[in-house]
């Protein structure tokens, strides 16, 4: 972390760690989720270091759909590592208790991963496009280094997101309650908590946010809208079959990605509703990461193919 950002840290804010409240308060259920997230970290970890195993193990996965997907659960893979460990240790401990630095750090990284998985979405959007509209380019327009110059600004996107918001985030005066509510640093409970003014600070990100958003949906509605009518122009069935079957697991994935993302980042109007937004916060951030290479492998013939050459390989 920068020394200047350090530095505002220590002069600005007499606050020196923060303490999740966690998904409840009831020590009944402690227990019981701490086991339940446990089972969804490990088959998510699982899930997704399987699903990038198998991508690098087959050959005939190295095309660029498998790169996007590759990176997708490379980018769940290590999201879910961002917070989920911090919160399995709060069902154990009296006071889970994460220090200021640590806390912008967690930030830093959730937001980073959040948005690179935005922007990976959308660059598989557009790699379906282009593999159904213009089948006879796909291989020059969707080239290799082609492929790499769109993960690498899916990444930088998300990094320049995260340490926009995050240095606006450091440059707040947190001098009262240390107690988020909530199970991990995120950006609304941390404005509740601020003694300066937060109305400059949400309304530019909320405009950023709304920017990225409006654009990567843009991207993705207009690549379907192009596959949608170039779909009902095909004469064949077999067409028809094999461009909804491509198009079939990213439109799911793309769905709970957003819906349920909306849904964890509608603001809360009033602190009735603060549980609410935990509670959904839960389906975008522990929800999608496991589902993502479910979806990928029960819904693809391909990745069903690998596995049986893989399991054939092992087991000689």
């Amino acid at each position: 972390m920068p020394l200047n950002a350090q530095k505002t840290m220590e002069n600005d804010s007499s606050v020196s760690e923060f303490i999740l409240m966690g998904l409840t308060d009831q020590p009944e259920l402690q227990l019981p989720l701490f086991v339940l997230f446990l089972v969804n970290y490990t088959v998510t970890v699982m899930g997704n270091l399987s699903l990038m195993n198998l991508i690098c193990l087959n050959s005939n996965l190295h095309t660029p759909m498998y790169f996007f997907i590759f990176n997708l659960s490379f980018i769940d893979f290590c999201y879910s590592m961002v917070f989920t460990p911090k919160m399995l240790m709060g069902f154990v401990v009296e006071k889970n208790i994460i220090s200021f630095r640590g806390c912008m750090t967690q930030l830093f990284f959730f937001l980073f991963f959040v948005n690179s998985e935005s922007y990976v979405l959308t660059a598989m959007a557009y790699d379906r496009y282009v593999a159904i509209c213009q089948p006879l380019l796909y291989k020059v327009v969707m080239s290799p280094g082609i492929c790499c110059l769109l993960i690498f600004c899916t990444y930088l996107m998300g990094l320049v997101s995260a340490l926009f918001h995050t240095g606006f985030m450091i440059r707040l005066n947190f001098c009262d309650s240390n107690v988020i509510n909530h199970y991990m640093c995120d950006i609304f409970p941390l404005f509740r908590l601020s003694c300066s003014s937060t109305y400059l600070t949400e309304l530019v990100s909320s405009a950023v946010v709304g920017t990225a958003i409006i654009l990567c949906c843009l991207i993705i509605l207009i690549s379907y809208g192009m596959i949608l009518y170039n779909i009902i122009h095909m004469s064949s069935g077999k067409g028809w079959s094999k461009a909804l079957g491509t198009c079939g697991s990213h439109i799911i994935t793309v769905s709970l990605f957003y819906v349920t993302g909306m849904l964890a980042y509608v603001k809360p109007s009033s602190a009735e509703t603060v549980g609410q937004g935990k509670i959904f916060s839960v389906f975008y951030t522990f929800l999608v990461p496991m589902l993502n290479p479910l979806i990928y492998s029960l819904r693809n013939k391909d990745v069903k193919l690998a596995v049986k050459k893989t399991w054939k390989r092992l087991t000689r």
